[in-house]
């Protein structure tokens, strides 16, 4: 077995332990498959780094919970720091074992914690990753649930987030309102 297999049957077998259930399947387990999916399918020359650092991008993810954090926006971005760091030591710590070079595990480390996203190439793909998986699995069950202000305000935010690249990928890909189109095209809007 490789040492790429063996990190991601690593971050499998950790996630197949997430309580939650989505799909008939643990949460976590289910949303790194698609990550690596995507990330396939949008890199198919990635680096094992980035390959792991998709695959492991919410490892364990239920063991910090929103709950256990002050409510409000300050609350929410300290738990998702929080969540950044205890994923990027859960994959570095894998990385490890399967004997990875300090290089590629520092990268790693690095994509999941987002450190210089829109100015790290491996860091910005990664990103471009989360984004596809989350407008191709998770936003319509979003959109379902809240008001069109709402969901606006977070295509807009989501596209921020992602390369110029993957924006025009996106309108290409995905057949989207007129007003949500728009946040792709110019996402200072």
């Amino acid at each position: 077995m490789t040492r790429l297999q063996t990190a991601l049957d690593a971050i499998d077998t950790a996630n197949s332990k997430d309580p939650k259930r989505d799909d008939g399947q643990p949460e976590a387990l289910l949303y790194g498959q698609r990550m690596s999916e995507e990330c396939n399918r949008l890199f198919p020359n990635a680096s094992e780094a980035l390959q792991i650092a998709s695959r492991g991008q919410h490892i364990e993810r239920w063991v910090l919970k929103r709950v256990d954090y002050p409510e409000g926006r300050a609350g929410y971005l300290k738990w998702r720091r929080d969540l950044g760091t205890h994923h990027a030591n859960r994959v570095c710590e894998i990385m490890t074992d399967a004997g990875y070079d300090e290089d590629d595990i520092s990268n790693a480390g690095a994509m999941l914690r987002k450190e210089g996203i829109k100015r790290n190439e491996q860091v910005q793909a990664l990103e471009d990753v989360i984004c596809f998986v989350f407008i191709k699995h998770y936003f319509a069950p979003f959109a379902a649930k809240h008001s069109p202000e709402k969901v606006l305000s977070i295509v807009v935010k989501t596209t921020r987030k992602m390369s110029a690249d993957a924006r025009s990928r996106a309108l290409q890909e995905f057949d989207l309102p007129d007003d949500l189109a728009a946040a792709f095209e110019d996402p200072a809007a």
